[in-house]
């Protein structure tokens, strides 16, 4: 059981608070992706679990054992960097043992361990290769195979693909979800990368200047984004933002009215506790929430204007629209969707799919759909 709780820990460089008021539970054998711009905390608050930087204030608890003034020998952790940090002049095989004959493993023991590794990371035909005759991924796994073989209680990841192209990563990857799976081990991650974030994680935190913006499995984050920031982080392409106040709170149906520019109406089934009438807010709309006019199109908002590009994806389409009020809009269409530049166009979506946020950002929580949007 490896269980990690953190509890109003902060980070100070002098005055300066990089990290601040964090409460985060992972539980055993979870899969938690730390998710955040350049900047966010992200990357130090994964140092401050290993060990190599220093809690200013609250607790850091492994397995409910405060761990704050454990120098990382002593934490049973392991940690993968963005670098690789291979001994050049190390065989595959020797770079692997290294930690295990530095804690004392006979040499059948380091065997034993490193072949098991390097067979479950797919280079046990390396291990005899040096650095420099290894590809980015080869010596990427190299790293994984490393802390793998020390099996530690939490494995800690540095943004560990960012060196490898965008095949490799998709590849390596999958190999690490596999790895999770079969470890059942428990793994945090640091990535800048929404999709790394999206596909890999039980648990997504994400995190902005300092702190933590919202944890919750992928879904959850994606349809129900606690604030703006969160809503715009995540997804790609990122979600549509219209200004609006609102005009009536809900009705029978649970649909409030907002009013965009030029006298648009929308409707948008929310909570609308702390809502009020004038407030002003902005309206949310993911790219694939829209359907073209004709095509059995929900009616919470509509939009006419002309098409000014069109992304061809192959199974689908992305599609730039200036409308009527003057917005800059994006819709996702199916591959059936015909499209062209110059082309006028109405799009809608429906209540069920629009976000709604007030002045500071934060998100009013939808409704169920009566519907499927």
């Amino acid at each position: 059981m490896t269980q990690v709780t953190l509890t109003n820990v902060s980070k100070k460089y002098g005055d300066t608070a990089v990290l601040q008021g964090v409460d985060l539970h992972i539980a055993d054998g979870e899969f938690v992706v730390l998710v955040g711009p350049s900047g966010c905390g992200k990357t130090t608050l994964l140092r401050m679990m290993c060990g190599l930087e220093e809690i200013s204030g609250g607790e850091l608890a492994i397995d409910g054992h405060v761990v704050n003034h454990l120098p990382p020998a002593q934490r049973g952790i392991a940690m993968v960097f963005q670098s690789y940090a291979l001994y050049p002049h190390m065989t595959v095989f020797d770079n692997m043992g290294f930690g295990l004959k530095l804690h004392g493993a006979d040499r059948a023991e380091r065997k034993r361990r490193i072949e098991s590794a390097a067979k479950a990371l797919h280079i046990d035909h390396l291990l005899q290769r040096l650095p420099r005759e290894l590809s980015g991924g080869q010596r990427q796994r190299v790293a994984i195979g490393r802390a793998i073989v020390r099996d530690p209680k939490l494995f800690l990841f540095d943004e560990p693909l960012s060196n490898l192209d965008a095949s490799l990563r998709v590849k390596t990857r999958v190999e690490l979800a596999r790895l999770h799976r079969e470890l059942k081990a428990t793994m945090v991650y640091v990535t800048h990368d929404q999709v790394e974030a999206m596909t890999l994680g039980d648990k997504i935190v994400v995190m902005h200047e300092g702190r933590v913006q919202q944890a919750g499995s992928p879904v959850e984050l994606y349809e129900q984004p606690a604030n703006r920031f969160v809503a715009t982080f995540i997804g790609s392409p990122a979600i549509n933002l219209l200004p609006a106040t609102v005009s009536a709170l809900g009705d029978g149906a649970g649909e409030t009215t907002l009013s965009l520019a030029r006298g648009a109406q929308a409707r948008a089934r929310v909570e609308t506790g702390a809502l009020r009438i004038g407030q002003a807010v902005e309206i949310g709309i993911r790219p694939e929430h829209f359907k073209p006019a004709g095509e059995g199109a929900p009616e919470g908002v509509c939009f006419d204007g002309e098409v000014v590009l069109v992304e061809q994806l192959g199974e689908s389409h992305l599609v730039y629209l200036r409308t009527d009020g003057g917005e800059e809009l994006v819709m996702r269409g199916s591959a059936l969707t015909r499209a062209k530049p110059g082309d006028r166009m109405r799009w809608c979506a429906s209540a069920e799919a629009l976000h709604v946020f007030d002045a500071d950002g934060r998100a009013q929580r939808r409704l169920a759909a009566a519907t499927q949007v």
